[in-house]
C-alpha cells in the first residue's frame, strides 16, 4: 500500500506516519522497482497499535520499549498508571489551590501572587508538578509561518488565475485556446487547493503535539507507587 492508502484507512496523517517512522516506530520496506515505501498489514496493524496507545496518553518513548520487547503491554500500562495517577494529584492540587481563591473578592491587580508562588515552589519541591501554560503560548507562533507561506501562495496563484482571465477577455483574438486556458487556471487553482489542504493537516499536527512530546520525554526510573515521586503528604 501506499502513504496514502494508509493514511485513509487508518486515519493518521502522512506526517505522522513519517515522523513515527523517523522515531523508529515503524519500518516499512521500499519498492525495489521505484524506491518508494510500501506498507502491508504488518506496518497498519503496527499504526492502529500507536493510534490506540498515543490516544491513551502513553509516551512515545513507551511505545518503544514495548515494540521492543523490553516491557510487555503490562509492564507499559503500570508504568503509563503511575503517570496517569501523578497527573491525576497534580491536577487535584491545583483544582485546590484554585478552589481556595473563589473565595477572593480582590481584583486581579491586588492579588498577593508572589506568596502563591513561593507556596506553589514549596509544592513542587514536594513532587508536585503545575502546568506549564507559557509553553501552550508560545507555540501559538508556530502556526504563523505556515500560515502566512499559504496565503502568500494562495494569493500568488488567484493572481494568476486572474491574470489569464484577464488576458482572455481583453483580447480573445489573442488568448490561448479555451482548453489550453482553462489547463492554465486548473493548475494554480489545484495548488491553492494543495496548500489549503497541507496548512490544516500542519494545523492539526501542531495541535496533537507529537513533535513536542518527543522532543520532551526523557527516560525516568517508575516506581509501581505513585506517591514514591511527589515526597511527603501535604
Amino acid at each position: 500500500m501506499k502513504i496514502n492508502e494508509v493514511e485513509a484507512l487508518v486515519g493518521i496523517t502522512k506526517k505522522n506516519i513519517r515522523f513515527y517512522e523517523e522515531q523508529g516506530l515503524l519500518s516499512p520496506r521500499r519498492n525495489s522497482q521505484n524506491g518508494y515505501r510500501d506498507y502491508g498489514e504488518a506496518e497498519v496493524d503496527a499504526l492502529r497499535r500507536i493510534k490506540l496507545l498515543r490516544k491513551l496518553g502513553v509516551p512515545l518513548e513507551e511505545i518503544r520499549q514495548m515494540q521492543s520487547g523490553v516491557h510487555t503491554v503490562g509492564d507499559g500500562m503500570r508504568r503509563h498508571l503511575v503517570s496517569l495517577e501523578r497527573e491525576r494529584q497534580n491536577l487535584a492540587d491545583a483544582a485546590r489551590l484554585c478552589a481556595e481563591l473563589t473565595d477572593s473578592h480582590e481584583r486581579l491587580d491586588h492579588l498577593d501572587a508572589e506568596s502563591l508562588l513561593a507556596r506553589m515552589e514549596q509544592m513542587e519541591q514536594e513532587g508536585t508538578t503545575f502546568m506549564n501554560k507559557q509553553k501552550q503560548d508560545t507555540r501559538r507562533r508556530r502556526y504563523v509561518a505556515p500560515v502566512l507561506m499559504t496565503v502568500l501562495m494562495a494569493v500568488f496563484m488567484a493572481g494568476l488565475i486572474w491574470l489569464f482571465l484577464w488576458s482572455f477577455d481583453t483580447d480573445p483574438a489573442g488568448a490561448p485556446p479555451l482548453p489550453l486556458l482553462a489547463l492554465l487556471v486548473a493548475i494554480p487553482a489545484a495548488v491553492i487547493l494543495g496548500v489549503v489542504v497541507a496548512l490544516v493537516q500542519r494545523i492539526h499536527e501542531i495541535g496533537r503535539g507529537e513533535e513536542d512530546d518527543a522532543k520532551k520525554y526523557r527516560s525516568r526510573p517508575f516506581s509501581t507507587n505513585p506517591t514514591e515521586d511527589r515526597g511527603n503528604p501535604h
